[in-house]
């Protein structure tokens, strides 16, 4: 009892010196008795606050990276069970609100303001403390993270590999629970803007008929370019990749974007190049696109006519110009033209979108405004698609996606009817090999149709491979297609440089030299005459 009247005695005095005390002195001797408690205690503490400054506007991402690790941590890592489980705070994900999977889903666990979590890393043992006071004459919050470290352990290496630690857990975590969504750009004569819903597509990877070999290339080329920061920072090239998918419609291009960015767990943009005005535009739209983000022109060849656009844009602009000047700017177009000047560029005078600005989006300076994006061009027809748009570097593999294969029937028929074994399907993968060709969304259909019945959609699957081999292998969209493939061009490769033989490349280039010689020519004689006529 004495002792308890004694800290009562003691608390009293504490709080008269409180109020009867200057806010200095009591600051000071605060920084005092926390000085003394920091030169005391076998630990050392760093303080990470949710904003930088004491304006509390600029975020710290260190602070968002610690709370996301700490939710990994009580979620994969439990508190042993001869510890005291901290307290929680329960919350669901962003985006979920609305969402009736939400409540089934795996809610977002967070440290309680003011309690602790133990972690371990190197052998030592770490404490997470979550701060969070009111400011005086304030409803406003400030939260911070404090973290204990023992003083026997190299701070300074420990420090630096446990955050490197965190931060990769941390960025694994944010990448595959992010929401994510599907944007498309605003119709023309309003500023450039995107819209977006959630994008919940449900094709992966596994739900593909695709070849298996073809199927493992496409992930190891995906994982590696999404792991790939490092490499891309070392060689001084944008983090980016582009991918052109061609085949016939219905062989599953759509199927194959979604899947992607579902592997990837990217936001998707789909760009309307029909509803861009201008060049300009097309860059805005561009940079407010986020990282890890997947931008899909789909049907590249119908979109715009730009290999017309280069062909046409100087005819256009002549109509207006003197007879004199008119015939010099036809020499020039086709000087361009006879000479196939790469990356031709209209200008957007008409309001357009031209193949210039387009290079300039893929692959131009405006491109590398962020990371770990992804281009995908699709078209039904890859000979309708300029070669600009084709070169190394801006679509670096060329995809293509044709007919179904005898794997892929048979995958096909196992997902939608369930059937893994039938002597009708070796008929099938036959039929398959003599010529017979569908799409996926032919052979989807067929069973699809038929999905109450098995036999009856093996039988009528049969069926219609079989009178297409009677055919010559054509019906449907699939007639005359090659079989997947797929085609990697890397920078700077030498079927990306050169063609033909080199006795006919040496032929070609010094042909080049000796038209713009001529043309030269051609052009100062003309200036010359010009001159002459004015008096000059």
């Amino acid at each position: 009892m004495e002792l308890l009247s004694q800290m009562w005695s003691l608390l009293g005095l504490l709080t008269v010196l409180q109020n009867v005390l200057p806010s200095q002195l009591l600051s000071l001797l605060h920084s005092l008795w926390q000085s003394l408690q920091d030169s005391l205690t076998p630990y050392s503490y760093f303080d990470v606050p949710e904003f930088l400054g004491s304006s509390a506007v600029e975020p710290n991402d260190l602070y968002r990276q610690v709370h996301l690790y700490l939710h990994q941590s009580l979620l994969h890592s439990p508190t042993p069970s001869s510890a005291p489980l901290p307290r929680l705070t329960l919350s669901l994900p962003r985006g979920a609100g609305g969402d009736p999977s939400a409540a089934a889903a795996n809610p977002v666990l967070s440290l309680s303001p003011n309690h602790s979590l133990e972690d371990s890393f190197a052998g030592h043992r770490l404490v997470w403390t979550h701060h969070s006071d009111t400011l005086q004459d304030s409803l406003e919050e400030r939260r911070s993270f404090a973290l204990r470290l023992p003083k026997r352990a190299p701070a300074s290496a420990l420090l630096r590999t446990y955050l490197a630690h965190l931060s990769a857990a941390a960025d694994a975590l944010e990448r595959s629970s992010r929401p994510r969504r599907l944007h498309t750009n605003s119709p023309r004569g309003g500023p450039p803007s995107w819209s977006s819903v959630p994008f919940r597509h449900p094709a992966t990877f596994a739900t593909l008929a695709l070849d298996p070999a073809l199927k493992s290339r496409l992930l190891a080329d995906l994982s590696a370019f999404a792991a790939g920061r490092d490499f891309y920072r070392r060689t001084g090239r944008p983090w980016k990749r582009g991918y052109l998918l061609h085949g016939p419609p219905g062989s599953g291009k759509s199927s194959l974007i979604a899947a992607m960015a579902n592997h990837l767990r990217y936001d998707v943009y789909d760009l309307e190049l029909t509803r861009v005005s201008h060049n300009s535009d097309l860059r805005s739209l561009l940079i407010q696109t986020n990282n890890r983000s997947l931008i899909v022109i789909e049907d590249i060849d119908c979109s715009l006519e730009l290999t017309g656009d280069r062909r046409r844009s100087t005819k256009s602009t002549t109509a207006t110009s003197d007879a004199r000047s008119r015939k010099k700017r036809q020499r020039l177009q086709s000087y361009e033209d006879s000479d196939s000047i790469n990356d031709g560029c209209g200008d957007d005078s008409d309001g357009r979108v031209t193949l210039s600005g387009l290079l300039n989006f893929t692959d131009g300076l405006w491109s590398c405004c962020g990371e770990e994006r992804i281009i995908v061009f699709t078209t039904n027809y890859a000979d309708g698609v300029d070669p600009a748009l084709l070169r190394a570097g801006r679509m670096d593999v060329h995809l293509r996606l044709g007919a179904c294969g005898a794997h892929a029937v048979r995958e096909l028929v196992e997902r939608f009817v369930g059937v893994a074994e039938h002597e009708l399907l070796g008929v099938a993968e036959s039929c398959v090999r003599a010529g017979a060709e569908m799409t996926p969304a032919e052979v989807g259909e067929v069973l699809l149709r038929n999905r109450e019945d098995p036999e009856k959609a093996v039988r009528e699957l049969v069926a219609e491979l079989q009178a297409r081999v009677r055919h010559g292998g054509g019906g449907g969209n699939g007639g005359g297609e090659e079989e997947e493939g797929w085609e990697e061009r890397e920078e700077g490769s030498p079927t990306e440089s050169w063609e033909g033989s080199p006795e006919k490349v040496g032929r070609k280039g010094r042909a080049g030299w000796e038209r713009r010689v001529r043309f030269l020519g051609r052009l100062k004689s003309l200036t010359k005459s010009d001159s002459g006529r004015r008096g000059v």
